[in-house]
């Protein structure tokens, strides 16, 4: 089908005569396409001054579609390599926007196509003027250690598309935004100096190349002024000095506008090469809900600038940067993708329509809100286009003139102007309901003194006290902060008098904003999702621990927005694929350990609160922590093992695994739960790795385990990822750091004290090469599968019980204590350990399964397994709660009554008298069954 045959749809004609006279000029066309012809001639002069220059090409090309027509346009672009194209590129410019314009009020291309073909054009026009520019610099002699061979990247020079150009969205008379720089590494000192100059000369011929007007008209506006600081750098500088600047200098409105950047032209390796390095500065880990406040902030500016002072008449408005206009829904969409881009690559959309659709699929807009908006945009800028044919002028203000006005109106199909401008009035009503609420928020000042504390606190002195002296805290030391924080303080102390005891989650919200380095990112969260108020205080009035952990690492409550937070559980395999997609995307080993210590905090946070708010048993936290742990493990050793490999090589043979022992092994992990490591090499008969620095295979695995440890455990700016406990290894802290697979077998077979082989009843290997998990496995069933000496056996169990309840006399007296002491929750699993040892199951390792095979043997009755059960879960409930409410040795005056009730409903028992006479009932009891048991 011919372009004059895709025409289905025409303005109206504004000047009927000019029309008809240029309709003449196409005497073959019919029906529409002739109204087309005569409508665009007739209400825009710069597209009567298109038809009268470029008529014959039209006519001649008219006959293909109008894809075609702009590859052909594409394609006859001059590459610069042979000549001056600056002609060529003007007549080319010309060709596209009469194409574009009769292909938009024509109805054959919609809004994206028009913004893809002019951006096309740019990008052809910046690398056929830098192919020219460079190689007249190269064959002048002025730029040292290049030659035209270097064509092809331009010796690491590249010019970043910003803005509009860099997302695909160029306007019809759109000025290009460039940053214009190069890779200096490639470069020695000594020339340094002299490729900068002359890379700046080939910038500032682009400039001109591109905006110069002459009698063949001009190619694109050309803006450099988004460069870092362009008040006082060059037009062109190098990427690392640009890295630093925005490391360290770098604001919100540049974040902003590199959500669209793209390299364009040029070494366009070094260009994504640069972006990747900016990825932490675009986009940040966390939840940056502080950006809500730094756009609002830039909005005003622009207003203030630009004499913005209300909703202004639509005559003589800037359809850019009025209320509601164009800017406002760019800066809607970019503020939510700053937000949260940083946690989901998703929503990293460099164009604005795409970036509402993917914010709408993740569930930060509404489909409503995504749909009126992505329309609104499509329309405003539709219109822009429309204002910007009538003479080829780079405006976005519709006409004040009564005359101009209707001229637009009738380029945009409208024949009733009123009717065009009140549609156009309903428009930005609308883009202004839906972004003034998001920006503004809350910005009403709270008056503190209208919280009457006497009606919240038992004791409103105190809580007078403690409140007044926030504002001197770290978290509330600048302005912003202060007024934010403010703003909230009703809203905290209206949630306080819901708790079970305000005065105790009073004194928990003063740690946690104890706790809190700064306060305007997490202020901001909380001010844009109260939900999250609701949730802290939640957890001050009823895990102390935790509202201490949260004031050291607030960016957690980035994960109660950022995910399905109180969905299901992700499984092992899903968190392993998560957290190993986390490292890929880190650019150094520093910040990999950051971001993996951030993903642990997170994911152990989700489990806290799941299991604080019922969601899940304590069993399934107990899991859920060690899933946590596994993944982790899973994820952190390829990292390792590269990193070693790098240095000293690798050593042939079966690899390292790791076994987890203790309540890792077993999956009964606490949120505080150390990790009991073995690592486990077998190299067959290597002797030394083959890198460039070589070890002894001893020395190498040695020097692996101690990376692995390093990695879970060094202090970084987020904490250690785990603390991690390898002395249940061979020999334990006397023996080496790993063991190889002969040694750790024959050891277990012929040295291990039987303490040793309780341990290792709940061992499993969670990372490292199949088949040598499969030996290791092997290697401890054959330790504990071997025929035993019962009365040895019970004979050590029963004098390690008697040494154990020595040492930890005081925990035996302390009704509160669950884990330490006879009847307890150690002493009953050692007892079942023992019986494990004795009658050997390899798939038992958690006390619970224990139970079951030793009820099936006949080692325990039926009625005391039951029994045992029931202290087991009650026991490990009780544990799981009090870890993740409370450190060190429990008191429940300590606790406070939130803990204690929620420990109550746990237990299934009245009250916490109730609860600690069947803690004491159980203990007893269990402690009988235990004695007789290990007596033989």
């Amino acid at each position: 089908m011919s372009f004059f045959n895709e025409i289905n749809t025409s303005p109206i004609a504004f000047d009927v005569e000019r029309a008809l006279e240029a309709q003449s000029l196409f005497p073959e066309l019919r029906g529409v396409a002739q109204e087309l012809i005569g409508a665009a001639a007739g209400s825009s002069p710069y597209l009567w001054f298109l038809l009268q220059r470029e008529g014959e090409w039209l006519r001649e090309s008219g006959a293909q579609n109008a894809k075609d027509i702009l590859q052909q346009i594409l394609v006859a672009m001059p590459d610069g390599l042979s000549g001056d194209p600056g002609v060529e590129l003007r007549s080319a410019k010309r060709r596209l926007a009469l194409l574009t314009a009769l292909a938009d009020l024509g109805g054959v291309w919609g809004l994206e196509q028009v913004t893809c073909a002019l951006t096309r054009l740019a990008d052809r026009a910046v690398q056929a003027s830098l192919n020219h520019l460079f190689l007249a610099e190269v064959i002048r002699g002025r730029m040292p250690g290049l030659s035209a061979q270097h064509q092809a990247d331009l010796g690491g020079y590249f010019v970043l598309a910003m803005g509009k150009m860099g997302a695909f969205e160029l306007n019809y008379s759109s000025d290009i935004d460039l940053i214009c720089l190069f890779d200096e590494s490639r470069y020695p000192t000594e020339d340094l100096a002299e490729i900068r100059t002359g890379f700046v000369r080939i910038t500032k011929g682009l400039v001109k190349m591109l905006s110069e007007v002459t009698a063949q008209g001009y190619v694109f506006r050309t803006d450099l002024r988004l460069r870092p600081n362009p008040a006082v750098t060059p037009i062109c500088i190098g990427m690392d000095h640009a890295e630093h600047y925005y490391e360290s200098l770098g604001r919100t409105w540049e974040r902003a506008a590199y959500i669209k950047a793209r390299p364009c032209a040029g070494d366009i390796q070094s260009g994504e090469k640069f972006l990747a390095n900016l990825r932490p500065f675009i986009w940040r880990r966390h939840l940056d809900f502080a950006a809500i406040q730094d756009a609002h902030d830039m909005r005003l500016r622009i207003r203030e600038h630009n004499r913005i002072f209300s909703e202004p008449e639509v005559p003589g408005l800037n359809l850019k940067l009025a209320p509601g206009g164009i800017r406002e829904i760019e800066f809607f969409a970019q503020t939510r993708q700053m937000i949260c881009g940083g946690r989901d690559a998703a929503l990293r959309e460099r164009g604005t329509v795409a970036a509402l659709g993917a914010l709408g699929e993740k569930a930060w807009l509404s489909v409503g809100s995504v749909t009126e908006l992505s329309e609104a945009y499509v329309a405003h800028r539709t219109l822009e286009h429309r204002i910007q044919m009538i003479d080829d002028a780079q405006s976005h203000t519709l006409p004040a003139q009564p005359e101009k006005l209707d001229r637009l109106a009738r380029l945009c199909g409208q024949a009733d102007t009123r009717k065009f401008v009140r549609e156009l009035d309903e428009r930005l009503a609308l883009v202004r309901g839906l972004t003034e609420v998001f920006f503004s928020g809350n910005t009403a000042p709270s008056d503190k003194a209208s919280v009457d504390l006497a009606k919240i606190f038992a004791r409103p002195a105190i809580a007078q006290d403690v409140s007044e002296r926030w504002e001197t805290l770290p978290a509330l030391r600048n302005e912003r902060a202060r007024t934010i924080f403010r703003r909230l303080l009703p809203e905290i102390m209206a949630r306080m008098a819901g708790a079970a005891d305000p005065d105790a989650a009073l004194l928990q919200f003063d740690a946690f904003l104890n706790g809190l380095p700064a306060g305007v990112q997490l202020f901001s969260l909380f001010e844009s999702n109260p939900q999250l108020l609701d949730l802290l205080v939640e957890i001050c009035a009823i895990a102390p621990s935790l509202a201490q952990y949260l004031g050291r690492n607030a960016q957690v409550f980035d994960a109660v927005i950022g995910t399905d937070f109180f969905g299901t559980l992700t499984g092992m395999g899903e968190l392993q694929t998560e957290l190993t997609a986390i490292f890929a995307e880190a650019p150094d080993y520093e910040r990999l350990l950051d971001a993996g210590r951030i993903w642990v905090k997170e994911q152990q946070f989700r489990v806290g609160v799941q299991m604080l708010r019922g969601f899940i048993s304590a069993k399934g936290a107990a899991a859920a922590y060690s899933d946590i742990a596994e993944a982790s493990l899973r994820a952190l050793l390829p990292v390792v093992t590269a990193n070693i490999a790098e240095k000293h090589g690798q050593v042939a043979g079966g690899g390292a695994v790791v076994l987890a022992m203790g309540k890792f092994g077993s999956g009964e992990m606490t949120v505080s739960s150390d990790l009991d490591l073995i690592v486990v090499y077998d190299v067959g008969s290597a002797e030394k790795s083959d890198g460039p620095r070589p070890l002894y295979v001893a020395q190498y695995f040695a020097r692996f385990t101690q990376a692995l440890v390093s990695a879970m455990t060094v202090q970084t700016a987020h904490g250690a990822m785990y603390k991690v406990d390898m002395r249940l290894r061979p020999s334990g802290q006397k023996g080496p750091a790993a063991v190889a697979l002969s040694g750790f077998a024959t050891y277990q077979l012929h040295e291990a004290w039987t303490w040793e082989h309780l341990a290792l009843c709940r061992a499993r290997v969670v990372a490292g090469p199949e088949a040598l998990a499969k030996d290791v496995m092997h290697a401890v069933a054959q330790a504990l599968g071997r025929p035993q000496d019962i009365g040895k056996v019970l004979a050590d169990v029963r004098d390690m019980r008697q040494r154990l309840a020595d040492a930890n006399f005081e925990a035996e007296s302390d009704s509160w204590e669950v884990k330490l002491g006879r009847g307890r929750m150690l002493d009953i699993e050692m007892m079942l350990q023992t019986g494990l040892v004795l009658h050997y199951r390899p798939d038992c390792r958690a006390p619970l399964a224990m139970l079951d095979a030793l009820e099936n043997d006949g080692w325990i009755g039926r009625n005391d397994g039951a029994f045992l059960k029931q202290v087991l879960r009650k026991l490990s409930a009780f544990q799981q709660f009090a870890r993740l409410g409370y450190d060190g040795v429990f008191e429940p005056s300590k606790a406070g009554k939130g803990m204690m009730n929620l420990l109550c409903r746990a237990l299934e028992v009245a009250d916490a008298q109730a609860l600690q006479s069947e803690l004491r009932e159980m203990r007893q009891k269990a402690d009988a069954i235990v004695t007789k048991r290990l007596a033989g």
